[in-house]
């Protein structure tokens, strides 16, 4: 009888996966702080300081569903544990670094292993845990990501002036680390269900020992083979193209958002656009293609990525708007700027652990609908406010934003993880992920082109174009949120789960 290797430990899993997702999270916010003291300490200029961040989201956004693959391949607490690893040495570096070139390459080394740190923390999560109970561990992830973007901007404020800006990039050193190693140390939990069928087989039929290990050969060949037809195939060639694609997208949507970059970034998203079509025939060309047709049409994984898209261009896009009047027009410093938008992310806190309760009360559809709703009308109150508004109208517009948002993202993100076959979840976790980086950049653009076409009153959201307009795009979650499934009906019989090692399947007859 073949000796079992111990079983995975969820608590290890949700640990990574919270942890990983939170310094991430955290990262982008205090990075913002340090950027001033960075560019006068390097003696760089703002174009320079700008691609530390661009260079970055270029980075993530483009690699991400690549990534995703690579972990439905190889093991998903493999692939995070290089991307945990290798954020904390370039972070490390980063901190070290001698002048601005170096902080722009290192950045974007950052930001390749970020992007195999993220979709991780959703494909750990799915094969860890029963798909009826993957709601509690991902409301627990949002919570925490909520938590860290907010405390972002204090912590990175007090370090800065505290010990200067390379403190902010030791920050996420010791955590990363630490889950780097953790992961590795974790056994992928895919692999016991494997293990317990093949000790079953073992146990019922004296043959089933040879075809274990003949049919075990076979899946290795196909698993280190890129060119086979199995189900872990890489496609190069189409993750290149994804790559260029979301590269140029980010990068073309970066440079709009600066001032006098209309054009180069209209040349880039044309350019993106080019390669989209290009990805398009590749992939339905590929045997294997990178983005299965299984996964793309399955209605509740797209409408939920859709979902997604929408409500992160709308949030962004709002706290974009929102952050130029309340510093330039109220002439708020940074700290009262970020106390009257506090509500945002205690909502997020408070509200994320609510949202399973409400999933199997009324349903992921209901849920998310209601979540789409919040969130549009929170920016179409915001887009009424005026020089005279006050603490109280600033902060039930943030409470509105942060509830709606918090609400639609954990509902959304359960069921990408949860509808999404486990032999694809890391391409699943890598799309959610896509959609969550590429909705700030388009609404941030979006809100700059439109604050431009103001330029005298464009800053009071009651005068200017660009919050209506998010409106409406907060709106466009609102039918994806309809295409989610509704609550589960009362009788139908639950989704079998594997056998437990050492016990026999029970007919009747």
């Amino acid at each position: 009888m073949p000796v079992l290797a111990p079983a995975p430990v969820p608590v290890l899993v949700l640990a990574c996966s919270v942890v990983g997702a939170a310094v991430v999270a955290l990262d982008g916010t205090v990075l913002t702080v340090a950027q001033p003291a960075l560019r006068r300490d390097l003696h760089a200029d703002v174009g320079q300081v700008q691609w530390t961040s661009t260079g970055y989201l270029v980075a993530v956004a483009s690699l991400l569903v690549f990534a995703g693959r690579l972990g439905d391949r190889y093991g998903h607490c493999r692939v995070f544990a290089v991307g945990a690893l290798g954020f904390a040495a370039a972070s490390a570096g980063v901190a070290l670094a001698p002048g601005i070139e170096a902080v722009i390459a290192l950045r974007v080394l950052q930001g390749v292993s970020g992007a195999l740190l993220q979709p991780a923390t959703l494909g750990m999560l799915r094969t860890a845990f029963p798909p009826d109970r993957l709601a509690a561990p991902i409301a627990v992830r949002t919570a925490v990501i909520g938590l860290a973007a907010a405390a972002g901007p204090l912590v990175g404020g007090a370090l800065v002036s505290a010990y200067g800006w390379r403190s902010v990039f030791l920050l996420s050193v010791p955590p990363t680390l630490a889950i780097g190693l953790l992961a590795l140390a974790t056994r992928e939990p895919r692999s016991e269900e494997t293990e317990a069928e093949t000790h079953d087989r073992t146990v019922h039929d004296p043959a089933a020992p040879g075809r274990a290990i003949r049919g075990q050969a076979a899946r290795d060949r196909t698993t280190r083979d890129p060119t086979a037809s199995g189900p872990v195939a890489l496609d190069p060639l189409g993750a290149l193209l994804l790559a260029v694609t979301l590269g140029l997208l980010v990068h073309g949507l970066a440079e709009t958002a600066r001032p006098g970059g209309a054009g180069p970034g209209a040349l880039a998203c044309a350019g993106a656009a080019v390669a989209a079509v290009a990805l398009a025939r590749h992939e339905r060309r590929a045997a294997r293609p990178l983005l299965p047709p299984e996964l793309l049409r399955n209605v509740p994984v797209v409408a939920g990525v859709a979902a997604l898209l929408a409500a992160s261009a709308a949030l962004f896009g709002s706290l974009f708007v929102a952050t130029y009047f309340l510093q330039d027009v109220q002439r708020l410093d940074p700290l009262a700027c970020a106390l009257r938008v506090l509500p945002l992310a205690l909502l997020m806190v408070l509200g994320a652990p609510l949202c399973p309760l409400l999933q199997r009360r009324f349903g992921p559809r209901r849920t998310a609908t209601a979540g789409a709703v919040l969130l549009t009308l929170g920016v179409l109150f915001f887009s009424r406010l005026d020089t005279t508004a006050g603490a109280l109208s600033v902060g039930g517009c943030s409470a509105l934003l942060g509830a709606g948002f918090v609400t639609l993202m954990v509902t959304a993100t359960s069921v990408v993880v949860h509808r999404a076959p486990e032999a694809h979840a890391g391409v699943a976790g890598g799309l959610q992920q896509t959609a969550m980086n590429v909705g700030p950049a388009l609404g941030v653009a979006l809100a700059a082109l439109l604050l431009a076409l103001v330029p005298d009153g464009g800053f009071v959201p009651a005068r200017g174009a660009a919050l209506p307009a998010l409106a409406v795009v907060a709106a466009l979650a609102l039918p994806a949120a309809l295409a989610l499934p509704g609550i589960a009906r009362r009788g139908t019989r639950p989704e079998p789960r594997p056998p437990r090692p050492g016990r026999r399947s029970c007919v009747r007859s």
